[in-house]
């Protein structure tokens, strides 16, 4: 066998997915011929691929030394510089396989994901944009164009609204005429199929919301399925597969032929934990296998798309009373809170408040860096300015973006001493990092949830800034769940006056700190059996809809705003 014929058969078995093999055969056309580019590139792809991103940088760097014009190259080697969080640097490779193919369609969107990363936003939604100029086919990309205005400011329900419209009339509306009529027996009390899908049952913040669902489901009433797309499967992976009834790997299967799966496999409920974020598969809901969809958990808001009938909400996130004219579900409330934390695994104990060893309060936002646009800085710096001595601990990305942070607080005279800036850390050492902080702050429009509850947990209250959108309010909802809603601003003053007054009463600080782990135990934010019944009381009641009316949802003009009880 020529080399050529075996880098044929190696490429072969890397597209079918047999990693291994590929990776095999690719060595020894190395050994072989220690100077073929294109074997050292695809090593580095399969090492990225598996999660061995140093490693695939290096070998996708020599491949780049060997042939400095292949745009593929480039674009690679900035998966595995973003995945390590060298955002510049993917940046970088990025903009050099553009540069040498202007009509790569999906490093424009690679870009854009980078560039989120990096706080621009406007940027990204340009970048994204171009991607779909270029190929209008990419779901992906469009779905990453519409997450990105949820984190833009200046972009509101109705834009969004909007942009869902575009999607649906590209993706939705022309698999219409193959959607089938359900067979499912419509006995309203039977046993329900729920079958769950999502690219995130991993160590990821959908699976460790889910994990206590199904570890409390109950298994008499509700027949339990998960449809995984998870790329990289972990001990995450491991412990919800286990509590699964039923397990589907989807990676590699296309949209119609899993539409006809789910269909096969008789699911009732449908629930998308995805939405528009990285990895889903929204497509194949607009096929609508299952009688009732639901929408929950990937963020808090709609995914536009009218085959799904319902997302899962609470009364704090969306106000009762008020009508959502740019959700294309309907919002069914959850009791309390719409999702149940547990921190999963061993914390780290509650230390004493930092601030009684220090000059002053430690503010703490460890929330992904594309949540923090101008606004949010400006507000952080008016707090800061009212509590002298107080200093904050932001996540970050190295490079150009903390030049950007650092050159803000210091155009406001904050001494370069009073920001801390600090990239992504594993889990535990994340947690430990607020055992230096004393106050949390919650960053808008898009708030955090998994990092707000992890800062109480740890100890530290957090202060939040609710607006018009279901996620701008979800801080509100977690402080509500947990006792404390008085945390939650009306406005930019009354947050900096209650961020400073509680700045400013350390015995009250300490005495939160002591306490919040055990109110969090004791509050229906934690409390997963009844958490897990009032989410299938929900789905009883959808169940019962359909059996009642199973007309298609199109036919359903006058949806009627749902609470669970």
């Amino acid at each position: 066998m020529t080399i050529a014929q075996a880098f044929d058969v190696a490429h072969e078995h890397h597209q079918a997915g047999r990693l291994a093999d590929a990776e095999a055969i690719y060595r020894q056309i190395l050994a072989a011929q220690p100077g073929h580019a294109e074997a050292l590139h695809f090593l580095g792809v399969i090492a990225h691929q598996v999660g061995r991103h140093a490693l695939a940088a290096v070998w996708i760097g020599q491949a780049i030394v060997l042939n400095p014009n292949n745009p593929a190259a480039h674009s690679n080697l900035g998966e595995a510089y973003r995945t390590m969080g060298r955002v510049d640097e993917a940046i970088a490779a990025y903009r050099r396989a553009i540069e040498l193919q202007p009509d790569y369609a999906q490093t424009h969107n690679n870009l854009g994901n980078a560039l989120r990363d990096r706080g621009q936003l406007d940027e990204a939604i340009a970048a994204y944009g171009r991607a779909l100029e270029l190929a209008p086919e990419n779901a992906g990309a469009h779905s990453n164009l519409i997450f990105a205005l949820h984190l833009h400011p200046g972009h509101d329900d109705r834009t969004i609204a909007a942009e869902h419209q575009r999607w649906n009339r590209r993706f939705s509306e022309p698999v219409k005429q193959f959607v089938q009529p359900p067979a499912n027996d419509r006995d309203p009390e039977r046993r329900l199929r729920v079958g769950y899908f999502s690219p995130d049952f991993r160590d990821h913040a959908v699976g460790r919301y889910a994990l206590p669902l199904f570890e409390r489901h109950d298994r008499e009433q509700f027949e339990i399925l998960c449809y995984s797309a998870v790329a990289r499967p972990d001990w995450m992976t491991e412990r919800i597969q286990a509590l699964a009834g039923y397990w589907r790997n989807t990676t590699a299967i296309p949209d119609a032929r899993l539409a006809e799966m789910i269909r096969e496999d008789k699911v009732d409920i449908l629930v998308d934990l995805a939405m528009h974020t990285a990895g889903n598969r929204l497509p194949v809901l607009a096929w609508q296998p299952a009688p009732v969809q639901v929408a929950w958990l990937a963020y808090p808001g709609s995914t536009g798309l009218p085959g799904i009938g319902y997302r899962l909400t609470d009364a704090c996130m969306d106000p009762p009373g008020i009508k959502q004219v740019w959700s294309a579900e309907e919002p069914v409330r959850l009791p309390h809170c719409w999702c149940c934390y547990d921190p999963v695994g061993e914390s780290p104990e509650v230390n004493a408040l930092p601030a009684w060893s220090a000059a002053g309060v430690t503010f703490g936002s460890l929330n992904n860096f594309a949540k923090v646009n101008e606004g949010v800085l400006a507000l952080w710096a008016r707090v800061m300015d009212a509590a002298p001595g107080s200093r904050i601990v932001m996540l970050c990305p190295e490079g150009w973006a903390r030049e950007r942070v650092r050159a803000f607080f210091a155009a406001r005279r904050m001494a370069p001493e009073r920001v801390e800036l600090v990239g992504l850390l594993p889990r535990s050492e994340y947690l430990r990092l607020y055992q230096r902080i004393d106050i949390g702050l919650d960053p808008f429009p898009y708030n955090g949830m998994t990092t707000t509850c992890d800062a109480l947990w740890m100890g530290a209250p957090v202060l939040t800034l609710p607006g018009t959108t279901a996620a701008s309010r979800a801080g509100l909802s977690i402080l509500s769940s947990v006792g404390l809603a008085e945390f939650a601003a009306s406005s930019e003053e009354d947050l900096v006056r209650t961020t400073v007054e509680l700045a400013g009463n350390l015995p009250r600080l300490a005495d939160l700190r002591a306490t919040l782990r055990a109110r969090m135990l004791a509050s229906p934010l934690m409390d997963a059996p009844r958490f897990a019944r009032n989410l299938e009381a929900a789905y009883r009641m959808m169940w019962r809809r359909w059996c009642e009316d199973p007309s298609p949802l199109s036919d359903k003009s006058d949806k009627s705003d749902q609470s669970a009880r």
